[in-house]
């Protein structure tokens, strides 16, 4: 099977859970063909939990999930050294980020110490623990959900971790149609524990090292560093993007492009990819009236194509 068969399959599948939101399960499957962390915010009660177990499951990947609380602790992510009369020495307990995929549900409900525990594990695929350093599995994802920071009980993701996110995405309600085969149907989360693996984790690396070929031209560069640099001229937003946060766009719109069934990447891949790739990045100028995806989506057509 071609990748693009593949790759059809994977949201073909995801879409018989997530009813009618084609475009997010999109999204979803090229952040993590695109090897990035994603973050899933929206109100309760709309699928956010069961998107990523059905991703974790779809891709063929060990993983557990963490309920983050406000007790949660380091710790017990990373796992503890306990001391063992048998054997006369402490053994380590690897803790449940010492899985392919992490799936940290409501993130934003633990406090600040815990969430910043997650930054090493995210950027350099490792923790320390007790001054020794431990490889995480390969690939290592975090699909993270989070509620609005208006809810009770939320703390805000400090700017650094959400620099992490390759892309943030948001479901949204579901529409009529979509809505009323929810209310008729099989429970969702039955039928996230019957989905099979579609991928092997050598055919998951054959398809990322797929996205990284996929060709970019130098007009297309110049089209994303205009862009970048709409971010930093003050007029948008308070701060711009980062060079990191360059590299994300890049990337995403290579797996965006693969997903389309192109070996190279078009303008409308950068588009299509952006607002999620960069909003959670940047704060809009105070004068805007409009959210971060909107203020992107203003900037999108003011920016000339090449």
């Amino acid at each position: 099977m071609n990748a693009q068969l593949k790759i059809r399959s994977l949201i073909n599948q995801l879409n018989t859970v997530i009813f009618g939101k084609t475009d997010q399960t999109q999204d979803c499957v090229a952040c993590l063909l695109a090897g990035g962390h994603l973050l899933i915010e929206d109100v309760p009660g709309v699928g956010k939990t069961t998107l990523a177990h059905a991703l974790a499951r779809t891709f063929g990947l060990q993983f557990s999930r963490v309920q983050f609380t406000a007790d949660l602790m380091p710790s017990d992510l990373s796992g503890v050294s306990v001391y063992e009369r048998a054997k006369e020495s402490f053994v380590f307990h690897p803790g449940p980020l010492f899985a392919q995929v992490l799936l940290a549900d409501e993130i934003n409900r633990a406090s600040p110490k815990t969430q910043s525990a997650l930054l090493e594990a995210m950027e350099e695929k490792q923790v320390t623990v007790d001054g020794e350093t431990r490889p995480l599995p390969s690939p290592f994802f975090v699909i993270a959900t989070q509620n609005p920071f208006d809810q009770v009980g939320t703390y805000a993701l400090p700017e650094s971790q959400l620099d992490r996110f390759l892309m943030r995405i948001s479901l949204g309600y579901p529409d009529r149609a979509a809505e009323r085969d929810l209310l008729i149907g099989t429970d969702r989360r039955d039928l996230v524990e019957t989905l099979p693996s579609l991928l092997t984790p050598a055919e998951l690396k054959a398809l990322q090292q797929q996205v990284l070929a996929v060709h970019v031209a130098p007009p297309l560069l110049d089209y994303v560093q205009d862009l970048i640099a709409a971010t930093r001229s003050g007029q948008w937003f308070l701060m711009g993007l980062s060079p990191r946060a360059g590299i994300a766009v890049v990337r995403a719109a290579k797996a965006h492009a693969l997903i389309s069934g192109r070996d190279y990447v078009a303008p409308d891949d950068v588009q299509a990819i952006l607002p999620q790739t960069v909003a959670h990045r940047m704060m809009p100028v105070s004068d805007a009236g409009r959210g971060a995806v909107e203020q992107v989506r203003a900037m999108l057509d003011a920016v000339p194509l090449p």
